[in-house]
């Protein structure tokens, strides 16, 4: 079991809607907290309306990085190593995404999603687990998407980015638990957070819709999920009940997953044929 109280955690991504869900819970579990994200001004902030709800806890520091580069990550690392105060868990939230036709969205937008959603939990996780070894103890957490399992069309570079994330996640579990080191990764539904408002390009932007509130998932409901497969220890969780069952539909029926994107890809065509 992973023990929140009194645990230094580390999360990317602290100001988004994940972020906000994460930093309140664990607050409330008596962790504490540094956090991180590109705006320190808006991160000071939403983190303050936090604190004027839950006493518990303790914010530790507050950075704001560009994660998307190698020396963005070694900056973090060096920034976090100062503070003096080892990482009980790292929770690598921070991530982007982008909709349309993989051939239709400029190569430095989706090269860029690549860097934060893969390259980044890839590059910390190296620097901290090296730490975490040493110590004999450590837990890191990747923050992933039903989209590593099932990649529907407009969300090309982002499914990779995903797929990538749990390909990582089992490889370095089984690298790191000899060392008392857990890895977890995550895969919710689309849930009620700001990636939902995108940017769109090309064909499929033009013709795509929002997503219906009613269908994504609350945010705080998939972190309390998250914490608590975090708690257990557990590889692979699935925090809501439409990622569950999307997940059971690909592994043993691929064929209706197959249909549904036969369907996204008509409609995201305009109507026009398959």
């Amino acid at each position: 079991m992973t023990q929140l109280d009194k645990a230094v955690v580390l999360i990317t991504g602290a100001a988004g809607g994940f972020g906000q869900e994460l930093t309140r819970q664990l607050l409330e579990a008596g962790s504490q907290l540094i956090l991180t994200d590109l705006d320190e001004a808006v991160l000071r902030e939403r983190v303050a309306v936090i604190q004027r709800q839950v006493t518990t806890g303790e914010i530790l520091a507050c950075f704001a990085i560009d994660l998307s580069t190698r020396e963005g990550c070694e900056i973090l690392y060096s920034q976090v190593k100062a503070l003096n105060i080892p990482i009980d868990i790292l929770i690598n939230n921070a991530g982007i995404a982008l909709f349309g036709r993989l051939d239709e969205i400029p190569h430095e937008k989706w090269e860029r999603l690549m860097q934060i959603n893969l390259l980044t939990p890839m590059r910390l996780s190296a620097l901290f687990a090296t730490d975490m070894i040493a110590r004999q103890k450590g837990h890191i957490v990747n923050i992933a998407s039903l989209a590593g399992w099932w990649a529907s069309p407009g969300l090309t570079a982002y499914s990779a980015s995903k797929f990538g994330l749990r390909g990582f996640s089992e490889g370095f579990f089984h690298e790191v638990k000899d060392y008392n080191v857990k890895v977890t990764a995550v895969y919710p539904f689309f849930s009620r957070t700001p990636i939902l408002q995108c940017e769109r390009f090309g064909s499929f932007g033009k013709n795509s819709y929002d997503f219906p509130q009613n269908v994504a998932t609350d945010p705080a409901k998939v972190m309390r999920a998250t914490i608590k497969g975090i708690i257990q220890n557990k590889l692979h969780v699935f925090p809501d009940a439409s990622a569950k069952n999307a997940h059971l539909l690909k592994r043993y029926f691929p064929q209706i997953l197959h249909s549904i994107n036969n369907e996204l890809v008509r409609r995201l065509k305009g109507g026009q044929g398959k």
